[in-house]
């Protein structure tokens, strides 16, 4: 039962222990099995372009509020400001022993509350559907809510993008709900479904997450052997 204050009224729980603003992210690598993250740097600007950019990705950008850089120099000037952001952060998703083939980025940073959300998520073809998708949401959040100490980590994305829906939902993410007229994208309305992991959430998140992307659950071909739904099933989640 919620607590009742000396008015009568009902109040939320205590922060235990007593809560203090977290500090920011930094602009650092994150390393795991399958991927690493970089910070977004013009270095990574030719590896992304050929893997992102151009007319045959636009399909790709159906989303985001640009379409797909035409070239290098477009795609140079936009992580420029990528790099001088002082809001967000944004990484190049590396493929172990391959070359940048994604972006994802955190947004609405707020130390004082301890919540941050992973957004403008962006993989080439050759990355979905593998394990470094998942582990490179994975690094975020265990950055976030281990390392950091935040409480909220959350996914966001226009209610008609399917898959990111089902993305959420499939790396643990609980559905909040729908903001309509949240936004105007490229000239048409967005309404906007908000998905969260809190910090009470997270181990048993971080435990599916860790048991899917252990090595034991692919084949030699990098099969998996359990779909998500099947550990949590079998973690008893």
């Amino acid at each position: 039962m919620p607590e009742v204050n000396e008015f009568g009224q009902q109040v939320g729980d205590l922060v235990q222990p007593e809560w203090t603003p977290r500090d920011r992210p930094a602009r650092i690598g994150l390393i795991g099995r399958y991927v690493a993250l970089e910070p977004i740097s013009t270095r990574h600007v030719p590896a992304l372009q050929l893997a992102l950019g151009g007319a045959q990705n636009d399909d790709l950008w159906t989303y985001r509020p640009q379409s797909a850089p035409e070239n290098e120099s477009v795609l140079a000037d936009r992580v420029d400001l990528w790099m001088e952001s002082t809001e967000n952060l944004t990484w190049a998703v590396v493929p172990t022993g391959g070359q940048p083939a994604g972006m994802t980025s955190l947004y609405r940073i707020d130390p004082e509350t301890g919540q941050v959300e992973v957004a403008a998520v962006i993989y080439a073809r050759s990355m979905q559907r593998t394990p470094a998708t998942t582990e490179a949401t994975y690094l975020l959040m265990r950055y976030a809510l281990d390392g950091l100490g935040y409480r909220r980590f959350e996914w966001k994305c226009d209610s008609l993008n399917e898959p990111s829906r089902q993305a959420a939902l499939r790396l643990g993410f609980t559905y909040e709900g729908r903001f309509r007229n949240h936004m105007v994208t490229k000239g048409r309305n967005r309404d906007t479904d908000w998905f969260s992991v809190t910090s009470e959430e997270w181990p048993a998140v971080k435990l599916a997450l860790q048991t899917w992307l252990h090595p034991d659950n692919f084949d030699e071909q990098g099969r998996q052997r359990l779909a998500m739904s099947d550990v949590r099933a079998r973690l008893g989640g």
